[in-house]
């Protein structure tokens, strides 16, 4: 918290965060302190950030008492989510003031917009849910669910969450993501240079909106777009591979501009394939063995701007959202728990997830020497995070006051 503070700058807006209360007893400020612990801490729920009030660390971090986990909850059911996306805000630019933020393709920005289905359920259902037809063999059953979009600035070595966007009743992921995206332009209008997504995001909406907004699209290409495609198959079958070579996995590509089949698009496009070669030794038997993947992008990005090579590499990016996003943000932050079922709720919880995420992953990668990070890892110095909180706790088996 203390990096937070000096080198982020992220305590200012994170305590001008407001909520619609008139005259509240428990000012919102130690609402969102006490949040931020619950996730910086790893704690998962509020009922565990509760049971640690006791801790001597609540006087010195709030001056007062941490609230119950009703409140917590009550009170960021009524947050101006605004509010809490103006830290995620601050807390790129100081990264990117400090030049902290180093482009995957020297010049070109990655930023990637994915889908996530934060939880479901046939039991409990509020004004922001979303609902399906389950088919069961007891019959068909009625599911509600929270599904958000969230846009991912893509880094050399690490990536930042910058925002994410329920999706309302009625409409698909495209939808949800360009209203994500016309706010993020306006936030982040430099951000990035090239905006990418699996196939969902092979839609005219899609690289209409990055040539409205001088941006430029990259999506996965499959058989949605059946008619490109075979063009494609049709025209790389005449022309030779250029073949690459990274460490132990080989690729040969093909590579080529001009593409009018997509006439929903109006500039032609461009195609990217990759096939791909790596060796690999089973675990069970020891043996080597060679797998082989295909990969096919349809791109804005001229040759000018961008290589083979880096389309590849930018296509193949697409996955931090995955690995560095989601499976941090759910397995490591508890950001898919329903801390309390409202939807306004529960995404200023994803957002402070999230933004307590960008946090930790630039004070591990940012501040930590690299002989401190080879010695400990982040599931390590989140446990000592954690460790702190409770190191505060009176000696003795002690109940959370009431």
């Amino acid at each position: 918290m203390g990096y937070g503070r000096k080198v982020l700058g992220w305590e200012g807006p994170l305590e001008a965060i407001t909520d619609g209360r008139r005259q509240g007893r428990i000012p919102t400020r130690t609402i969102m302190r006490g949040a931020v612990v619950m996730f910086l801490s790893r704690l998962g729920s509020l009922n565990a950030l509760e049971q640690s009030r006791p801790s001597r660390f609540w006087q010195d971090w709030l001056g007062g008492a941490l609230p119950s986990a009703d409140t917590i909850g009550r009170v960021c059911a009524l947050v101006e989510p605004a509010g809490v996306r103006a830290v995620a805000r601050q807390v790129y630019a100081r990264l990117k003031r400090n030049k902290a933020l180093p482009e995957l393709v020297p010049g070109l920005a990655l930023a990637v917009v994915d889908g996530h289905e934060s939880h479901a359920t046939y039991r409990q259902r509020c004004r922001g849910c979303l609902e399906r037809t389950i088919h069961t063999e007891q019959g068909d059953r009625v599911q509600y669910y929270h599904r958000y979009v969230a846009l991912h600035l893509v880094g050399n070595d690490f990536g930042l969450s910058l925002d994410a966007e329920p999706m309302l009743a009625g409409e698909d992921e495209v939808a949800t993501a360009l209203r994500l995206l016309d706010r993020a332009v306006r936030q982040y209008p430099r951000a990035f240079d090239v905006v990418g997504g699996d196939a969902k995001y092979a839609d005219p909406r899609f690289f209409h909106w990055a040539l409205d907004h001088g941006k430029h699209a990259l999506a996965v290409l499959k058989d949605d777009r059946r008619d490109l495609l075979q063009e494609a198959d049709r025209l790389f079958a005449d022309q030779p591979p250029t073949s690459m070579r990274e460490g132990t996995l080989r690729r040969e590509c093909w590579d080529l501009s001009g593409f009018t089949t997509w006439p929903q698009v109006r500039l032609p496009v461009r195609v990217v394939r990759s096939r791909e070669t790596r060796g690999v030794r089973r675990q069970l038997t020891a043996q080597p063995e060679e797998l082989t993947s295909a990969w096919t992008w349809v791109t804005t990005l001229p040759e000018t701007l961008a290589s083979t090579g880096a389309v590849v590499r930018l296509g193949h990016a697409r996955w931090d959202i995955e690995n560095d996003g989601f499976n941090e943000l759910v397995n490591h932050q508890q950001a898919d728990h329903v801390y309390k079922h409202q939807p306004t709720a529960m995404l200023v919880f994803w957002l402070l997830a999230m933004i307590c995420l960008n946090v930790f992953q630039s004070f591990y990668r940012r501040n930590l020497k690299p002989a401190a990070r080879a010695a400990a890892s982040r599931l390590h110095v989140a446990r000592q995070i954690a460790a702190q909180l409770y190191a505060g706790l009176p000696s003795g088996l002690t109940r959370a006051p009431p």
